[in-house]
């Protein structure tokens, strides 16, 4: 049997309607179905593996933007202290910062500190640590001397403030002549490996990645000395630019707030690893600017100031 052609007449006219069944489908989308147009770019400081942190802000930037009608975008710094640099460049609407990069933001670039992550453990600070191997014969700071110490970041309090402070106080302000080496490792979690594995004498590091890396392998707690503490701080705190629209910093900050209260919320709140979010203020980085008074003399000794 033989076929016949298909007419042009009935190719137009099917085609037409094609169009204009799209077009129809298009015009009855739910506003909501729609991409929003605004956006915020939120960067994330290296604390942890870039593919895991990538992977629990992706869940939270996602109920954000649900929340907001507001695109969020998320980018990795490559190292700590950059995150001042990309501000200042404008390519960074906010940030979640550990607690010397948010104070430096705060009185450098005037950055509005909005909210805390709490943890699963139920906390929301964090605090430095001094390290040594037992078997090191290191207890004080006078043990210290003409020995090697490794520092996480210059711009860190857990990993470089704090032990320069600490070392301050002990009268200490110039590490190049008491120390016989220090260097960076980039990571809290490095330079504890590199106390453990005897490349490093001393070590700073935050407490929170020391006690994660304990609960993987007690092994680590058993072989390592904790010989100094900082004061609790927040240990990573959201600050957005002022210049951002004000009623959107004031929604941003209510989404977050309220996560906890809603199913939805406390979906995306368990994705990210926290309980809640709890409201940020200047006044919690005051001690974090003592700090770092105290230490200015022997950061000045080392070139990093």
């Amino acid at each position: 049997m033989s076929r016949h052609p298909l007419s042009a007449h009935r190719f137009l006219t099917g085609l037409i309607i094609c169009l204009l069944i799209c077009l129809f489908t298009t015009a009855i989308r739910p506003a909501a179905a729609a991409e929003p147009t605004e956006e915020l770019l939120i960067g994330i400081e290296p604390e942890h593996n870039i593919f895991v942190q990538m992977e629990r802000y992706r869940y939270l930037a996602g109920y954000l933007t649900e929340q907001l009608g507001v695109k969020i975008k998320l980018t990795i710094m490559s190292r700590y202290g950059e995150v001042i640099q990309r501000f200042k460049s404008l390519r960074l609407d906010g940030a979640f910062l550990t607690s010397y990069t948010a104070t430096m933001g705060i009185n450098k670039l005037n950055l509005e500190p909005v909210a805390n992550p709490v943890n699963l453990n139920g906390e929301s600070t964090s605090q430095g640590y001094i390290l040594v191997r037992k078997d090191s014969g290191i207890r004080n700071v006078d043990d210290m001397r003409g020995k090697s110490i490794v520092f996480v970041d210059p711009a860190t309090m857990e990993g470089y403030l704090f032990p320069l402070a600490y070392l301050e106080q002990h009268d200490i302000t110039d590490i190049n002549t008491f120390f016989n080496r220090f260097y960076f490792t980039g990571s809290h979690a490095s330079a504890i490996f590199a106390v453990l594995d005897g490349r490093a004498d001393i070590g700073a590091a935050k407490n929170t990645v020391f006690k994660r890396l304990v609960d993987n392998d007690p092994s680590i707690g058993q072989e390592l000395d904790i010989i100094a503490k900082s004061p609790m701080v927040p240990e990573v705190t959201l600050c957005i630019r002022n210049e951002i629209d004000q009623n959107l910093r004031v929604k941003l900050a209510d989404a977050l707030l309220q996560m906890d209260k809603t199913e939805e919320g406390r979906k995306a709140l368990r994705q990210f690893h926290a309980l809640r979010f709890v409201k940020s203020s200047k006044a919690d980085f005051v001690g974090i600017e003592e700090m770092e008074q105290e230490a200015r003399t022997a950061m000045g000794n080392t070139g990093n100031n």
